[in-house]
Parts: structure tokens; C-alpha cells; sequence
């Protein structure tokens, strides 16, 4: 499995770089902040919700420690998805939440 630190994708995020991010958190997390321009998909609807993505595009996965997305980007690739996985989650993330 992929992976990105926290540091890294914030270097990417303040190039200008174009990033997939997807934040497998429950709606409870995620209110209290997440990654601007992160795309919202609780882990138990990615079974249901993967074929909305886009095969052909790289999605980095975001929890609040590393866990839960590493599922989520183990099931993904399996379904032949290009993934990476945020290692540390948010309780590493130090730049903007929104």
C-alpha cells in the first residue's frame, strides 16, 4: 500500500498540486474540520459509493489516524482503484481545516 505523510500532502496541497482526497471519517469528525477540498465518504459507504470514483484518477485516503483509510485504500486497490493512504491521519495533519 501507498502511502503519503501529512507533511507531504501539505507540500502538495501549498504547490498547487492537484489532489483526490477522499475523508473516511464518521459525520461527527469531519464536523469538527477536515481538508479543504477533501471529498466526504464514511468507510462503511465505500463499498457502495467506490463506483462513483474515478478508476483513472489517484485518490489519497484521510482518517483520524491512519487506520480506517488504510481499509478503505485495501479495499479500494482490490477493486483495482489507484490509492494512497495518509499515514498519521489528522492527529498528524498540521495545516488547514475547514
Amino acid at each position: 500500500m501507498k502511502t503519503i505523510t501529512p507533511s507531504e500532502l501539505q507540500s502538495k496541497l501549498e504547490s498547487g498540486e492537484q489532489v483526490n482526497l477522499i475523508d473516511v471519517r464518521e459525520s461527527e469528525e469531519v464536523a469538527a474540520g477536515m481538508i479543504p477540498g477533501a471529498e466526504h465518504i464514511p468507510l462503511g459507504s465505500i463499498e457502495f459509493k467506490h463506483q462513483d470514483l474515478d478508476k483513472s484518477k489517484e485518490y489519497i485516503m484521510i482518517c483520524r489516524s491512519g487506520n480506517r483509510s488504510g481499509q478503505a485504500c485495501q479495499f479500494l486497490e482490490e477493486e483495482g482503484y489507484n490509492v494512497t493512504n495518509m499515514s498519521g491521519g489528522m492527529l498528524e495533519w498540521e495545516g488547514e481545516v475547514k
